[in-house]
């Protein structure tokens, strides 16, 4: 009855209390406590307390495998630098608009050009006797590559397949050499010579005639925009440029092809693809074919010098922005 009495009373007890063997958890990998760091390769093979706290895993909770929901997306290439980083979900970039916009500008300017029915379009060679013609399919080509090159490594981010992987890293290559050795010395080379020589004497390269036919925003999309749309695109991705002796030899192979081509259209017509070229002589379009040659040279070793510029620059503005933080 005293007993029963002492229970309904509220009096004082003790209760039952579990003591365990097993070595007490460590207070680190308890929630809202602090304590001595442990490392996670203990943390998850830890015995006893850490099964009944419930993390039999800890090692594997807070490091996933890739692949896995809780693992962190990483970027297998861009398609513009060549680099690896994390990013968010795959979704089109600035830059990747960028020439989307410019590949359908080459496109309206190479469709609205073949619909004029000029005269000299329905002589031998037709358009592709013309370097403005030509230089128009490369810059098209050229950002044609580019957008499949966006697409691609949009469709293989985070895939893991080699052989996609394999064919984008092909892709790329293209894409820098084609920028090195055609793009950017002959895109060039048609806006300075044009401007210089229309300057000069429109009447020897751009005859008032065609003014006629061809409107004035079709000519500046043929010899203006050219140069800012193809240094926008070496300052938005870096290229890698090849060889210098193979890259040089390229661009000669191609110039000297040209020239060639142009004395055919004469041998066979007659007459030369541009006025000037009539009014000088044998010696002078000599010198003035070396010398486009040589420009074409320089204008290449130009390229390499500016995208080496850019990237360099570039590459140590970040390094002093990171110098603060390290710090």
């Amino acid at each position: 009855m005293k007993r029963s009495h002492s229970r309904a009373g509220g009096a004082p007890f003790a209760p039952r209390v579990h003591v365990s063997t097993s070595p007490p958890a460590p207070r680190s990998l308890l929630l809202g406590r602090q304590g001595p760091a442990v490392p996670l390769e203990e943390a998850s093979a830890a015995p006893g307390p850490l099964r009944r706290l419930g993390l039999p895993h800890l090692g594997a909770a807070l490091h996933p495998p890739s692949g896995s929901p809780g693992a962190p997306r990483t970027q297998e290439n861009d398609g513009g630098d060549g680099t690896a980083d994390a990013t968010p979900p795959a979704r089109l970039r600035p830059p990747e608009v960028l020439r989307v916009a410019i590949l359908l500008s080459y496109c309206s300017i190479l469709c609205n050009y073949k619909a004029i029915e000029m005269p000299s379009h329905q002589t031998y060679g037709g358009s592709w006797k013309f370097l403005t013609f030509i230089d128009l399919v490369i810059q098209a080509v050229f950002f044609g590559i580019c957008v499949l090159t966006d697409l691609s490594s949009l469709l293989t981010r985070g895939s893991g397949n080699q052989e996609q992987e394999r064919q984008l890293k092909k892709l790329i290559s293209l894409r820098d050499w084609m920028l090195a050795v055609l793009a950017f010395p002959v895109g060039v080379f048609v806006v300075a010579v044009f401007w210089i020589i229309y300057a000069y004497d429109r009447e020897m390269i751009y005859p008032k005639l065609l003014d006629n036919f061809i409107p004035g925003w079709l000519n500046h999309g043929m010899h203006t925009t050219v140069l800012p749309f193809i240094l926008i695109e070496m300052r938005t991705s870096h290229h890698a440029y090849p060889s210098r002796s193979s890259g040089l030899a390229a661009i000669c192979t191609f110039s000297v092809g040209y020239i060639l081509w142009v004395c055919w259209v004469h041998h066979v017509t007659g007459m030369w693809v541009y006025p000037f070229l009539e009014h000088i002589g044998p010696g002078a379009r000599v010198v003035f074919f070396g010398s486009t040659t040589i420009l074409m040279n320089f204008l290449y070793l130009l390229g390499e010098v500016l995208n080496s510029y850019v990237w360099d620059t570039q590459r140590s503005m970040e390094e002093e922005k990171e110098k603060p933080k390290l710090e």
